[in-house]
């Protein structure tokens, strides 16, 4: 069956173009001009994958991927118009997992929308084929612990809730405790279909990550910057 993918935008010229463009590729496509609409649409019947404008009246982006986070999972796309970094920074810490700046390429934004829902798809066979991974597939790093297949992650023995992408980029870093890596060796890892996204997108990742590991111990510290180099998993 067809991926579903929701668009949320006050724009009818974006929804329309955006809309044929998916269609094209295959994709089912449901479309919504306003979020309070969208928010109830969203819970009760949700898609494979969101697109959320910003800028919305009545109920904007922020507010609606805020709303959604307290009860789904479900990936999410922002836009973000180019003058405004902040949304991006913010949209990704209330749990977008990618953001595409206005005015965008259509074509990025439908390689973006294929490049989450492969992840999903991978994660969500993971999960199928192997209810609990045996102990050695775990990745055990001193009070940190890994586990790929069914996609959970644990600090100190508490339950630290991840997105795709942030896992992608712990994982990489676990794996190898204190050797640094990049911020384009973890754009490679977290965006594997030559889709370019730039510095800060990693830098928000990590922010946010970092902000789920305090919730569950304050003193955390185990994810180091190197500035000027990139990130390191320290050694415990």
């Amino acid at each position: 069956m067809s991926a579903v993918i929701a668009l949320v935008d006050d724009d009818r010229n974006i929804l329309t173009s955006v809309s044929i463009a998916l269609q094209a590729e295959g994709f089912a496509t449901r479309v919504y001009s306003d979020g309070e609409a969208a928010l109830k649409a969203l819970t009760d019947n949700p898609p494979d994958l969101a697109v959320l404008d910003v800028k919305m009246p009545r109920l904007d982006g922020m507010e609606l991927l805020r709303r959604l986070r307290e009860r789904s999972a479900l990936p999410v796309i922002f836009l973000t118009s180019k003058d405004e970094e902040l949304d991006e920074a913010l949209g990704l810490a209330l749990g977008a997992d990618d953001y595409v700046t206005k005015p965008f390429s259509i074509r990025l934004l439908t390689a973006r929308v294929k490049a989450i829902l492969r992840r999903s798809e991978l994660r969500a066979a993971a999960e199928e084929q192997q209810a609990e991974a045996p102990a050695e597939e775990r990745l055990v790093r001193g009070r940190l612990a890994m586990d790929p297949a069914r996609h959970r992650v644990a600090w100190d023995g508490r339950e630290v809730t991840l997105t795709v992408t942030e896992f992608l980029i712990l994982e990489a870093l676990a794996q190898r405790p204190g050797v640094v890596k990049s911020r384009n060796q973890l754009m490679d890892v977290a965006y594997q279909d030559d889709i370019y996204v730039d510095d800060r997108t990693i830098d928000s990742h990590i922010k946010r990550m970092r902000r789920k590991f305090r919730a569950v111990d304050p003193d955390f510290g185990a994810i180091e910057t190197l500035y000027g180099v990139g990130y390191r998993f320290g050694e415990e």
